[in-house]
């Protein structure tokens, strides 16, 4: 296996995190960057980062805006490849702070094309989300459906963000491979996320906020299995490609609150909610082309997921 040198933004964040600690297992070199923003709690990012650092990973602090800084430190560690995970995340928020999208997900995105542009010898491998499927009513969400009718700006700028890539593919060569990410969880998880909140309220004793009364579907997919197929996307170094990454098993929100209750050993105050703008009532990954091509196959049940992510949530809480 010959080295990488991988550039990784986003990498105090969920999903970076992981992927970072993986990948400098599977002896790459490993550069994080990262702004730490303030969307959630940054002194889960700052835990994050110090974990990372204890491994041997610097994650430098910077954004994603800052051209000068990103081109430095590519020459600077002779980068090879760039796992691009900064981003605003959030449907709901996309609502309220609609700026904050385009300035992270569109600007943002550009300045890491015109890095590539710039040294092409990079290949790209960078989040999009289930949430360009919006309003496609197909089930299950394939890759070649259409993603022309949106339902959050969030989606809009995760699709504009495969567009951008692939016309930087056609006009310059560089390389470019999308995730569709579905409904990330586990340890070290996103506060705003469901399962994360859902527990803090469970255990807190406040309500559980359900929207559209429960009947909601998600394609929820552990926090390992997503890793393992950023790992083979990076690997695959495709020219211009696009995957799904997801459980491929989607499950009510209930059954998730279910395992809450049945393993925080407490009920949770349901207080049910129409749905909300921007929302989708279900998602669910077919994976046959990552199954095909990346050898992707989650194995970890939501069940078990939830179990791992409550003994850590119980152990860095202290509860």
């Amino acid at each position: 296996m010959k080295k990488k040198q991988i550039l990784i933004t986003g990498a105090a964040g969920f999903i970076g995190f992981h992927v970072a600690k993986k990948l400098k297992e599977n002896g790459h070199f490993i550069v994080g960057y990262d702004n730490f923003n303030s969307y959630y709690s940054p002194l889960l990012k700052r835990a994050r980062a110090a974990e990372l650092k204890s491994l041997g990973i610097d994650v430098i602090e910077g954004d994603i805006l800052n051209e000068s800084l990103l081109l430095s430190l590519v020459e600077q560690k002779q980068i090879s490849h760039c796992l691009h995970l900064a981003a605003q995340a959030g449907v709901r928020y996309s609502l309220t702070n609609p700026k904050s999208y385009l300035k992270s997900n569109v600007d943002g995105f550009l300045n890491i094309l015109e890095l590539c542009r710039a040294k092409p010898h990079i290949k790209l491998t960078y989040a999009s989300s289930s949430s360009v499927y919006g309003l496609n009513h197909h089930i299950p969400y394939s890759i070649g459906d259409r993603t022309d009718r949106q339902a959050s700006l969030y989606g809009v700028t995760k699709k504009t963000n495969e567009l951008m890539a692939q016309t930087y593919h056609h006009l310059f060569g560089i390389a470019v491979t999308g995730l569709r990410f579905f409904t990330v969880y586990g340890p070290w998880g996103r506060p705003d996320m469901a399962y994360f909140s859902f527990t803090k309220a469970i255990l807190e004793e406040r309500p559980v906020t359900i929207y559209n009364n429960g009947q909601m579907r998600r394609d929820f997919t552990y926090i390992d299995d997503i890793v393992e197929g950023v790992c083979a996307a990076i690997d695959k170094e495709s020219s211009c490609a696009l995957y799904n990454l997801g459980h491929h098993q989607p499950q009510n929100l209930m059954d998730l609150i279910c395992l809450l209750e049945k393993h925080l050993k407490k009920q949770a105050i349901k207080e049910f909610l129409p749905m909300q703008p921007g929302d989708v009532v279900s998602t669910y990954a077919d994976i046959e082309k990552s199954q095909q091509e990346l050898n992707f196959y989650p194995k970890i049940c939501l069940e078990d997921g939830i179990k791992n992510f409550l003994q850590w949530y119980r152990a860095y809480f202290s509860v």
